[in-house]
């Protein structure tokens, strides 16, 4: 029977939908983190009667045909690119994004990946890293007696050395905008890489036209919305319970058709 097939696509959809779900409200907290959905497409259709098929020698034609469906499937998960609250932690090398763009980061095999959380801090050699020690590019150092280290919403760092009143310029934050954001490859670790689909990196200056300020000091926390979330999931479950209904109700068919 084709609705036990159907019934189990349908099953086999809403646990992917429950797992996209699950990853986001455990990324709640993740600095950068942003959400994602689930999509679906219906599958492939049996053509009982084609539409328009004509019944007639006079021309009269079939208005609406007969068409089974076979199911659904999962067609893409993408990412909700919306801005994140900034939250102020008081950290100097905290920094967060305002509006479009990504942090580069240069990994240790020499390939550049890109981020949003910009939990930073210093190297043993005084260079600016990511959480995992990765250099955010163009690898700005600071110097080891910098009384203090400026970050303007434009990316430009600054440090006070003693002996001078005048701050010192290190070097130009820079950030880097895709044509198709959705198309970046998770790498975990809040960091994703450059694709075919999402189209090469276009670097520019923080507060130039269409790209972000930076804002020292600030974090950007997840995107993810708890009650939409949870709305989302209660749904999913619900389609669950009754895709798996069906089933039931299919099973009790053949039963009945069995014991005939």
């Amino acid at each position: 029977m084709r609705a036990l097939s159907i019934a189990a696509t349908g099953m086999q959809a809403q646990q992917t939908n429950v797992e996209v779900i699950a990853n986001n409200l455990a990324n709640m907290n993740t600095s950068g983190f942003k959400a994602q959905r689930a999509q679906f497409e219906d599958l492939l259709y049996q053509n009982v009667l084609q539409p328009g098929s004509q019944t007639s020698d006079t021309g009269t034609l079939v208005p609406s045909g007969i068409q089974l469906g076979s199911g659904v499937r999962t067609a893409s998960v993408y990412r909700i690119d919306t801005q994140g609250t900034l939250t102020q932690t008081s950290n100097p090398y905290d920094m967060a994004i305002q509006g479009a763009g990504f942090f580069k980061v240069t990994l240790p095999d020499g390939t550049y990946a890109y981020t949003r959380a910009g939990n930073f801090g210093l190297s043993p050699t005084g260079e600016i890293v990511n959480s995992d020690g990765y250099t955010v590019a163009p690898g700005i150092a600071v110097p080891p007696n910098a009384l203090s280290v400026t970050i303007n919403p434009e990316g430009q760092v600054e440090a006070t050395v003693p002996g001078t009143s005048t701050p010192t310029v290190l070097g130009q934050l820079e950030l880097d905008r895709f044509a198709n954001d959705a198309g970046l490859n998770a790498l975990g670790g809040n960091l994703l890489s450059e694709t075919p689909a999402s189209g090469p990196p276009q670097a520019g200056v923080p507060g130039s036209s269409g790209y972000g300020t930076i804002q020292q000091g600030y974090l950007e926390t997840s995107n993810v919305n708890p009650v939409e979330e949870i709305t989302a999931l209660i749904t999913a479950q619900r389609a669950y319970e009754m895709n798996s209904k069906v089933i039931t109700a299919a099973n009790q068919m053949m039963q009945t058709t069995a014991q005939l």
